[in-house]
């Protein structure tokens, strides 16, 4: 019973083979849905989305890009500089426009006082559709200066005519003569100063103005007056 035996000794716990190793569901699962997702990625670039582009595709729209941000870049530069010249430009005329303010003012100033000046003087007896007011005539040699002030109703349209101016004085022997100056062109709206001068006849000492005030050359008198000369 006890004799030595040089047959090895199996020790035998059961009869229970060894499972083969089985991975877990989950990890199916998620195989399977990274799959799906792959394969529906590649279906929906291929179906739906625009084509992937080549490499000499991508570097030719890489080149248009920076080509079209260097313009957009020179274009920026290009209008901040417009809206630069712009702004500088508007500062200029706005400091033109403070420069002429005083002068501005000061001419509306002197028009209305000249206004008021002439509003102040004596009417002109005859009336008239244009009104002589005072006036002043001076001989210097052989030429006759004068100043006369026409006024005119200023709700009246502006008359544009001539101004006549007929001389009575002396010749050099003494004698009494009547001459017809050349026409001198006026334009009266509310008011205006007629001034300047005009050539007489050799010899002739004027004594006396006739002045009228026609439509035309001859024509219509429109107002008239006599005026003494200094």
């Amino acid at each position: 019973m006890f004799g030595s035996s040089s047959k090895p000794v199996v020790l035998s716990y059961g009869s229970r083979r060894r499972r083969a190793w089985r991975p877990p569901g989950w990890v199916l699962w998620l195989l399977f849905g990274i799959a799906a997702g792959a394969g529906g990625l590649w279906m929906l670039q291929e179906e739906y989305l625009p084509p992937r582009l080549s490499a000499e595709a991508s570097n030719e729209l890489r080149s248009a890009y920076e080509q079209a941000d260097a313009e957009r870049k020179n274009l920026k530069m290009q209008l901040a500089s417009t809206t630069q010249q712009l702004e500088a430009a508007k500062a200029t005329a706005q400091r033109q426009s403070d420069e002429l303010a005083a002068p501005r003012a000061a001419a509306q100033k002197l028009g209305d006082d000249m206004a008021a000046l002439i509003a102040a003087l004596p009417p002109d007896p005859r009336g008239g559709a244009a009104e002589l007011r005072p006036a002043r005539f001076v001989a210097q040699g052989n030429a006759l200066a004068y100043e006369v002030v026409l006024t005119r109703d200023a709700a009246a349209s502006p008359l544009a005519g001539v101004m006549q101016l007929n001389v009575l004085g002396l010749t050099a022997r003494g004698a009494e003569t009547s001459v017809a100056l050349k026409p001198v062109d006026i334009s009266v709206g509310g008011h205006a100063l007629v001034r300047g001068s005009l050539t007489l006849p050799d010899g002739v000492r004027p004594r006396q103005v006739t002045v009228q005030v026609q439509d035309a050359p001859g024509g219509k008198t429109l107002g008239m007056r006599v005026m003494t000369v200094r």
